[in-house]
């Protein structure tokens, strides 16, 4: 365990260093850091053969027995296929979008198969993203592409990212990101009416994506907790010099409540782990925590429990509970009023709902020991998360 003493004044050396390392690492064009696709891009009209598009590597399969892309294209479908995983909070945005299509058009010749490209390790776990699937009530075809074979073979770099392939053109649209979901139910009408069916008698969705809070200019962008992403050329998202001494080390910090953007902030002792920070030990009071000052109308936070036993973290922004008004789906109010999310699985946790776009500060504290922190996800929609 490292103590905190003298470490304030190599923060400047410390940074320049975990910013050369990210350079050198970014030449490499590994396929292990994808970019998340929060801004939407599409490339319509991108024709190839449908026989370079096939899944590869698929480890499992939920809602379905195996299947194949051209295996359905045979059979004269039209296939959406949909990269995601279940804690991108910008993949979970979509997933109303692709039910609606679903339902719409799984009769008329549409299959979508979902290929679950896993971030961390835990949505490996078939269980896991079993019980992401039932919670958000995903019926589709669920591919696990769990040592990410066919994320490879499509040469993809996004959550989410949507591949339209057709009997007669092969991949006729890409879209990459939350967004333009009118333009992509029209090529998707466009594929199934060439195919010949008929959709004749299926209104368009009118939502082309989820209205904005008018007052959010800003927004903090994705915050990673473990090491692995804060060498990357987009991270430093520790603001603690001390969380890049060393890696897999416990450290004790001291908060001095200097707040700087885009970054989390820790006081008690955690342990800069690679995909997440844990915090290291049992308390009796929540005298440990994780901060940052937040710029947006919501927040999530993704948590793998490191133990078997359910535990509290407990939410607060200003240092103070949060309101009826401002909590989260998944916050919970105690006897005393004080706000918490009760963690039993391996997931993204609703926290943070504001009604307005505000400048604040969000902590996260826990006694428990089996507490780590993945990544905190930002919104400035007017319909939450």
């Amino acid at each position: 365990m490292i103590e905190l003493n003298s470490y304030k004044r190599r923060e400047t050396l410390l940074i320049f260093t975990a910013i050369a390392i990210a350079i050198a690492g970014a030449a490499c064009g590994s396929d292990a850091s994808p970019a998340d696709a929060s801004t939407a891009t599409s490339s319509p009209q991108a024709t190839s053969p449908a026989s370079q598009f096939e899944l590869t590597g698929i480890a499992d399969w939920i809602n379905s027995e195996p299947l194949t892309i051209n295996g359905a294209l045979d059979e004269n479908k039209v296939v959406l296929v949909d990269f995601w995983t279940y804690t991108c909070v910008n993949c979970i945005r979509t997933l109303p979008f692709l039910k609606e299509w679903n339902e719409k058009y799984s009769d008329k010749g549409l299959l979508i198969i979902g290929v679950h490209s896993p971030e961390f390790e835990f949505e490996k776990v078939v269980d896991n993203v079993q019980a992401a699937v039932n919670q958000e009530m995903v019926t589709w075809p669920v591919a696990l592409d769990s040592d990410m074979g066919t994320w490879r073979a499509f040469n993809n770099r996004y959550w989410p990212a949507k591949y339209l392939i057709t009997p007669s053109s092969g991949l006729t649209y890409t879209h990459f990101g939350e967004g333009s979901y009118i333009e992509t139910e029209e090529e998707i009408r466009e594929a199934l009416t060439e195919a010949g069916w008929d959709v004749s008698d299926v209104p368009i969705g009118t939502v082309d994506n989820f209205e904005r809070d008018p007052e959010a200019d800003r927004i903090t962008r994705e915050i990673y907790g473990g090491y692995e992403r804060s060498y990357h050329r987009d991270g430093l998202y520790a603001g603690d010099p001390e969380y890049y001494v060393a890696p897999d080390t416990a450290v004790t910090y001291v908060d001095d409540g200097e707040y700087k953007p885009q970054r989390f902030f820790l006081h008690g002792q955690w342990t800069n782990a690679a995909e997440a920070v844990i915090h290291s030990r049992e308390t009796e009071e929540r005298e440990d925590y994780i901060a940052l000052h937040m710029l947006a109308r919501s927040a999530n936070v993704v948590i793998q429990p490191q133990g078997p036993e359910p535990f509290r973290v407990y939410v607060t922004l200003e240092d103070m509970p949060l309101t009826e008004e401002e909590a989260g789906q998944d916050i919970l109010f105690d006897d005393e009023g004080c706000t918490y999310i009760e963690v039993t699985e391996a997931r993204m946790y609703r926290i943070v709902e504001q009604p307005e776009f505000k400048e604040r500060t969000l902590k996260l504290s826990s006694t428990s020991d089996n507490f780590a922190v993945f990544a905190f996800t930002f919104g400035v929609y007017e319909s939450g998360f």
